[in-house]
């Protein structure tokens, strides 16, 4: 296998790591918020157990993209299935995108039909341990996904810490009930689906710009500047670059002085591709067309 395949492996690997551990984080602190809801009648509170809830939910689809993405590309899937973990990323959207809408639905039921709380120092203790323990997974989550360059799991890092966050805005709530104000419960799950909203919009961008071939800011820049580098490469011209997955594919148009031989040639774009994957961060393949300097379709970028 070569260099790029093994560190594609060890990237998979590490995701799924990541998204199980998160899995486990999340349900266990789920599981216990729900139950001090039941004793309770916190709407804060419930809000913000379905975002976690919902939160774990979403994780099993991904860990099934990054299955799918393991599997041997075929003549069907030329380009294999590494794809699967950006249409997760879409489905992760959607199911935020429902829990805001049973927050906002079950907050407006409170506001309408108040009911008398309960129990709020456990409450309270819940929401502290909301806020502790998404933080752990989201900071592990974060830093798993950026360092393997996975959108959807980044995405569901973030998503992670608006949990923690939204576990703030209910102690909010709770203080305020304690202070005489008994909307304050139902006002926090207001607050906590525009946070939720707030979170999902930002996680959009990075999910969508992926769907269409989209990537970050330099990075075509970057490929370009680090081929034309290269010992033997005369110019650099068209340069294209996709996300399949968290592995980037790249394919670059250069030309090389057009007296040396075809395996000279061919070595110069072997070098290319290897620096290539070197140099710019998960990247795994390049495809490199190589044209003699002087020729007429050849158009530096």
């Amino acid at each position: 296998m070569t260099e790029a395949v093994e560190t594609a492996e060890q990237a998979t690997g590490a995701g799924i790591r990541a998204a199980w551990i998160g899995l486990v984080g999340m349900t266990a602190t789920a599981a216990l918020q729900l139950a001090i809801v039941a004793v309770s009648g916190s709407i804060g509170l419930l809000a913000d157990a379905v975002h976690s809830l919902s939160h774990a939910v979403t994780t099993i689809p991904l860990l099934i993209a990054f299955r799918l993405g393991r599997r041997r590309p075929t003549k069907r899937y030329p380009y294999g299935y590494r794809r699967a973990e950006d249409l997760a990323g879409v489905f992760i959207a959607v199911v935020i995108a429902l829990s805001i809408v049973l927050i906002i639905v079950e907050s407006v039921r409170a506001l309408v039909e108040p009911r008398e709380l309960t129990n709020l120092g456990w409450v309270l203790a819940a929401a502290g341990v909301g806020v502790i323990g998404n933080e752990i997974v989201a900071v592990y989550r974060i830093r798993v996904g950026r360092r393997i360059g996975s959108a959807a799991l980044v995405a569901e890092g973030y998503h992670a810490r608006s949990d923690g966050l939204t576990s703030l805005v209910v102690v909010v709530g709770v203080l305020g009930v304690w202070a005489g104000f008994p909307q304050a419960d139902a006002a926090a799950g207001f607050l906590v689906a525009v946070a939720i909203l707030w979170i999902l919009v930002g996680s959009c961008r990075t999910i969508f710009r992926r769907l269409m071939d989209g990537v970050d800011h330099g990075t075509v820049d970057r490929i370009g500047a680090v081929a034309a580098g290269v010992d033997g490469v005369l110019a650099v011209g068209r340069v294209r670059a996709r996300w399949t997955g968290h592995r980037l594919e790249a394919d670059l148009d250069l030309s090389v002085d057009g007296r040396v031989s075809v395996e000279a040639a061919h070595a110069v774009a072997q070098d290319v591709n290897d620096v290539l994957r070197r140099e710019v961060r998960h990247l795994e393949h390049a495809v490199v067309h190589v044209v003699p300097h002087d020729h007429e379709h050849f158009a530096v970028s």
